[in-house]
């Protein structure tokens, strides 16, 4: 088992040497290609997944088919909370942003680790209530901000889950997150490539400007930044 790629999971990290010591046996590496559904909305979830350089999002479907996102993962984290919460299923599917690697374990090894209601418990715990801060910003932000400013908050989300500066993102696919059509997502990134902010080509976003995004963005962004900075170890992310 590759201890360094594990330890590149913030989350698991943070785990006492102990704990992680007795999970490393049964880690699973996986790939995570773009557009891989880890679960569906309402299937029984058996494994928690850790990514390491994958993104996961997190989207609420209709029975329409249509769909938004309401939170994203990345290796500050995990998905599947619900195995933990006592749900054992979760309304959301939760399907693969941008293409990497990650880990994951079998639910019982997790389920028993917090029946010692032990220090995995309350990390995990501090987690989940930072995730929830992020799905009520979200959902906040879909509601009284403009496109321009939603998309601006969800590029620096990404941004603070991925090494660089470069995005792989269709403007279809992020229209599909934000839940929104393709033509507001092309003007929105045409103006903040006019600002200079992002370089956009054949799917790949490059952020040139961080500092000026931040600018562009509502103050979503900042309120989920730092939930996870006071809810999670040194070196998380938003």
């Amino acid at each position: 088992m590759d201890t360094q790629m594990i330890l590149k999971s913030r989350l698991l990290a943070a785990l006492p040497e102990g704990i992680l010591e007795r999970w490393l046996p049964h880690f699973e590496p996986v790939d995570l290609p773009l557009g891989h559904v880890l679960h569906e909305a309402g299937s029984n979830l058996h494994h928690v997944y850790f990514p390491v350089t994958a993104i996961v999002s997190l989207l609420y479907v209709l029975k329409n088919g249509a769909s938004t996102e309401i939170a994203l993962v990345g290796n500050e984290g995990l998905v599947g909370i619900s195995l933990f919460m006592g749900g054992e299923s979760t309304p959301n599917r939760a399907v693969v942003q941008s293409a990497g690697s990650g880990f994951r374990l079998d639910a019982r090894l997790l389920k028993e680790e917090f029946e010692l209601a032990g220090p995995a418990l309350h990390l995990v715990l501090r987690y989940t209530q930072a995730l929830i801060t992020q799905m009520a910003q979200t959902a906040a932000c879909n509601r009284h901000h403009n496109l321009h400013q939603q998309l601006c908050r969800w590029l620096l989300l990404s941004l603070d889950r991925l090494q660089g500066t470069e995005l792989v993102m269709t403007q279809a696919l992020i229209g599909n997150m934000l839940g929104v059509r393709r033509e507001g997502v092309t003007e929105a990134a045409h103006k903040l490539q006019s600002l200079g902010v992002i370089d956009y080509k054949r799917g790949r976003i490059q952020v040139l400007d961080r500092a000026q995004l931040e600018k562009c963005t509502c103050e979503c962004y900042a309120v989920v930044k730092a939930e996870y900075d006071r809810l999670l170890p040194q070196g998380s992310v938003a």
